[in-house]
């Protein structure tokens, strides 16, 4: 049997894939590096006659003051550099949330991409920030929420340890997310996806570095299992 017709609509530019939300459970996400300004504008405005909420990736000011001439309700997360446009009603499932924790501050953009992509795909989000293995009692002041989360991501540069760390104290599944915070040796986030590999805890996944978006994907796809 062959595809279905108007399963993407040509602009010339891209291929908008109308289908995804069908296939794969969540609609397209739009990343804006390497695209201009107008091309991204466009894609969300076409998005933006369907019926599915609309995340667009690595968008900075410029880019989204383009969409926000197209598109008025788009709400831009500068923290996270998303581009959001809520069309959903999704109601979050009280009894299961996904836990989004950092070791450090300078960790929160790429957190804050896995956050918001989750909860734009309808699902209960709660953060703990800044709690990293330099001063590991700040993690264990968490344990409690830590235990009760259905899936947790955990987004550090520099070595990486906290994964591991987090991996060691729960049940749950853990999405290690590597960032390209850290020194020289870091490697702009290499250091941290090595160790997070390596990680000797089980249950540990790791996302490539600073990515968010598939960190939050990938948790809202556990959290939404039954």
């Amino acid at each position: 049997m062959g595809p279905k017709k108007n399963l993407f609509e040509e602009l010339g530019f891209a291929k908008i894939d109308h289908d995804r939300a069908r296939r794969c459970g969540s609609p397209e996400a739009v990343f804006c590096e390497g695209k201009t300004p107008a091309q991204v504008a466009r894609i969300v405005g076409r998005m933006n006659k369907g019926p599915h909420n609309i995340l667009a990736t690595r968008a900075n000011p410029e880019t989204f003051a383009a969409v926000k001439k197209l598109v008025p309700e788009a709400e831009y997360h500068e923290l996270a550099r998303l581009i959001a446009v809520r069309r959903e009603k999704l109601r979050p499932d009280p009894r299961r949330y996904i836990l989004v924790i950092t070791a450090g501050t300078s960790d929160i953009p790429a957190a804050e991409e896995a956050a918001l992509t989750a909860e734009l795909m309808g699902h209960r989000v709660e953060r703990v920030f800044d709690v990293g293995v330099a001063g590991i009692q700040r993690l264990f002041a968490h344990q409690k929420k830590m235990r009760a989360a259905n899936v947790i991501v955990v987004a550090a540069g520099m070595e990486g340890a906290l994964a591991s760390v987090v991996g060691g104290l729960v049940s749950k599944p853990v999405i290690a997310l590597p960032t390209s915070v850290g020194y020289g040796a870091s490697f702009k986030g290499l250091a941290a996806l090595l160790g997070m590999l390596n990680s000797c805890a089980a249950g540990v996944a790791v996302v490539n570095i600073d990515n968010g978006f598939g960190a939050g994907r990938l948790a809202a796809m556990i959290n939404s299992m039954r």
